[in-house]
């Protein structure tokens, strides 16, 4: 006979399982989506750091496509994959810390139905993905550690460790330096014993080495980094927007799973008032890791436009209190070892978004598409951008053999562009299997990581020729963006792409030739 705690470890492994699975096929079915094939450039141009974020997410991609020998979608993946799978063993974990193995399996349900979780960080492979990783483990060695005792030598090995992951959540993702603004937080209210203690800081020293390589890029490029970030919170000279404010609680509530997030609000509630069966340090641990983000980010909201996933770690930190207050609000015999019914809802609506994403993806299920303007094809259709690459270099294939059969364009001409996407998606998708290099014309701001790539791929020579790609979802005159820079603009051919036998949108080719001005070094003092 399994036992009470068999139970709940039996389901949590089928649970990781059919979640692996799920996450690899959709993985493997699904082109990549624009922030997807960026993020693939630091893994291919690896740095210190870079414009947008720091290197760790280029190591993972690295890591887990054995250095991009598999760079096709799914192994660029994989460490969404991989890592969102081994995030369920951790929440696990970390809820039975809290209680039991039950409010343990209670939670691991609620982190895998959440929209963020199951897609956003374990399947797409953004920043995120490592951030939330190294976020969770930090905050189950902080769950564990800031209200013990420093005196004890175990937890002050346990303090080094948060440092370490803290560290390594830092050079994931930015936002990850608010664990430490919790930890603290709380130490000097709670847990005054710790700022005698010598781990402590030693524990800082260690995330603040690991975050060094971020310093040290930013030295060498002005601090742009910081900069292009800061630009995007400014508050100066902005008034209230309600508008942004709406925007980001809907974005929350569609990211989280609506179901998990009002489950969250309830828990937080029942939280502050001191209703849930739980140590009430181990609850106030958790508000602190994750309300500060949330409540600095929603503010930002009210004057600046925001992205829902900005708050997304904090959230999923309290997805413990829900978990918390489903334990004991189902707590009846009869129920013990049964799933609540908030989490086969929370679990359906899961299930609907993500089958009805894959299809309205590859298969365009509604249509989303109002727009009859040829250049403007499938521009309001969101779903678009993760389709058609393929089918984009099948066409382009034929075209760029002939136009060299033909002596129309260089042997060794270039992919050009004016905005990291689409170039980064044409890059993967076009440039890369044919061999062909790809650079950047435009502002700083408008093509980010490939500032830095035209330099490495080396100085164009005047006279050269290039391809421009462009499609309907965001259609751009060539001549306005590179009539300064080439002699003659000219449209080679239209691509017609097909979704469901019907034509969704279209990729224009254009040939750009006679280079007269390289494009400026956006990186020279």
């Amino acid at each position: 006979m399994i036992s009470n705690k068999g139970i709940w470890r039996k389901r949590l492994y089928y649970l990781a399982v059919i979640s692996l699975i799920l996450r690899m096929i959709i993985a493997g079915f699904t082109e990549l989506g624009n922030d997807e094939v960026y993020y693939r450039l630091y893994a291919l141009y690896p740095d210190w750091s870079h414009f947008d974020h720091p290197l760790m997410i280029g190591l993972v991609m690295q890591l887990f496509s054995f250095n991009l020998a598999l760079d096709s979608e799914l192994f660029l993946r994989m460490a969404s994959i991989i890592l969102g799978t081994v995030n369920i063993f951790i929440v696990f974990n970390i809820g039975k810390t809290l209680k039991n193995s039950r409010l343990g399996f209670i939670s691991a349900l609620l982190y895998t139905s959440s929209i963020y979780a199951f897609v956003i960080t374990g399947i797409f492979i953004l920043p995120d993905t490592p951030q939330q990783f190294f976020w969770l483990l930090a905050l189950n060695v902080m769950i564990k550690t800031l209200d013990s005792c420093p005196n004890i030598k175990t937890n002050a090995y346990r303090m080094l460790r948060l440092g370490l992951l803290i560290g390594f959540a830092i050079i994931s993702k930015y936002t990850s330096v608010f664990l430490w603004f919790g930890a603290i937080l709380y130490i000097i209210i709670y847990n005054r014993e710790w700022l005698k203690k010598r781990w402590l800081y030693y524990s800082i020293s260690i995330s603040f080495l690991i975050s060094l390589p971020i310093l040290i890029w930013n030295f060498q490029n002005d601090f742009i980094s910081f900069t292009f970030h800061e630009d995007r919170v400014n508050m100066l000279g902005y008034g209230i927007n309600f508008n942004y404010f709406l925007t980001e609680i809907l974005g929350e509530l569609l990211y989280n799973n609506p179901i998990n997030y009002i489950l969250i609000i309830i828990g937080v509630i029942a939280a502050l008032r001191n209703k849930l069966q739980i140590e009430r340090q181990k609850k106030n641990i958790i508000l602190f890791a994750s309300l500060p983000l949330i409540i600095l980010f929603i503010g930002f909201s009210l004057f600046r436009s925001t992205l829902p996933h900005w708050t997304a770690p904090g959230i999923t930190s309290l997805i413990f209190l829900a978990a918390a207050w489903i334990d004991k609000k189902y707590d009846h015999k009869k129920q013990k070892n049964t799933i609540p019914w908030p989490l086969k809802l929370s679990l359906s609506i899961l299930i609907l978004v993500i089958t009805l994403g894959f299809y309205q993806i590859n298969f365009g299920l509604i249509n989303l598409s109002t727009e009859t303007e040829y250049t403007e094809l499938g521009s309001d259709d969101p779903s678009l951008d993760m389709y058609g690459y393929n089918q984009v270099y099948d066409e382009f294939l034929s075209i760029y053999k002939r136009d060299t059969e033909k002596q129309l364009m260089d042997d060794n001409s270039f992919l050009a562009g004016h905005n990291w996407f689409p170039l980064a998606n044409y890059d993967y998708y076009v440039a890369t299997p044919l061999g062909m290099k790809s650079y950047g014309f435009g502002k700083l701001e408008n093509i980010h990581k490939y500032a830095w790539i035209n330099r490495i791929n080396g100085d164009l020579e005047l006279g050269m020729d290039a391809y421009y790609l462009t499609d309907s979802r965001d259609y751009r005159d060539p001549i306005t963006i590179f009539g300064k820079y080439f002699n003659t603009v000219e449209l080679s051919d239209t691509i017609q792409i097909y979704r469901s036998v019907k034509i969704c949108k279209r990729a224009f080719v254009f040939r750009l030739k006679d280079l007269k001005k390289r494009p400026e070094d956006l990186l020279s003092n």
